[in-house]
């Protein structure tokens, strides 16, 4: 069931991608971050639910409320019209305890690649506190090519992998989801240059004085 939930995430993830990149309509974004939201926390109920005492499945699923609420919040932001600041700072929570579930995927239950999918989401969550959280709205393309780019590789691509039955070899997972994860962000920097002076040059022509 979380593997479904998985999917969906990087469907939203990806569309999120999108609205960061201006190609979707805020409004539309918003019911899909709804339906999603919804799903990732109805999921993690059901899973504590019936994990019955079992601790390490318990402490496997807190972690999908982390983003159900951020698509819900998400959600109704964007239908709202209302300031986003405190997704911004929520964000930061996020960034920070998704640390938290790396290290207990790495040292705990030894999920190699999830540990390292945790944390792309730390450093994605991040990014969506200093866009939203600090106003560092100059980085909306550079954020926008990540969120997208995070969808396919932290949720499509391993659910899709995981469904079939194909997740195996998981240490070279991880290896190769940490050695795509440092290249390809690091390159999208000086590629998004552009974008990021000509924010600052519209901040700066429209700023008074």
């Amino acid at each position: 069931m979380a593997n479904v939930g998985l999917l969906f995430v990087g469907a939203v993830l990806f569309m999120n991608g999108l609205l960061l990149l201006q190609k979707v309509d805020p409004k539309s974004a918003a019911v899909f971050n709804l339906f999603v939201g919804a799903l990732q926390v109805l999921t993690p109920t059901y899973l504590i639910f019936t994990a019955g005492n079992d601790q390490d499945k318990i402490l496997a699923a807190s972690g999908l409320y982390l983003f159900g609420f951020t698509y819900l919040y998400v959600g109704i932001v964007l239908l709202a019209d209302i300031d986003n600041i405190c997704v911004g700072w929520y964000s930061l929570f996020v960034a920070i305890v998704a640390l938290g579930y790396s290290f207990v995927n790495f040292h705990l239950f030894k999920d190699y690649p999830f540990g390292v999918i945790w944390l792309y989401w730390a450093f994605l969550w991040g990014l969506f506190f200093l866009v939203l959280g600090l106003r560092k709205t100059e980085l909306s393309t550079y954020v926008g090519w990540v969120t997208a780019i995070e969808g396919w590789v932290t949720g499509v691509i391993p659910a899709a992998l995981l469904l079939s039955g194909y997740w195996k070899h998981t240490t070279e997972i991880a290896i190769a989801l940490g050695v795509f994860g440092v290249v390809v962000f690091a390159a999208l920097w000086p590629l998004t240059r552009k974008s990021r002076e000509q924010a600052r040059a519209t901040a700066s022509s429209g700023s008074p004085g």
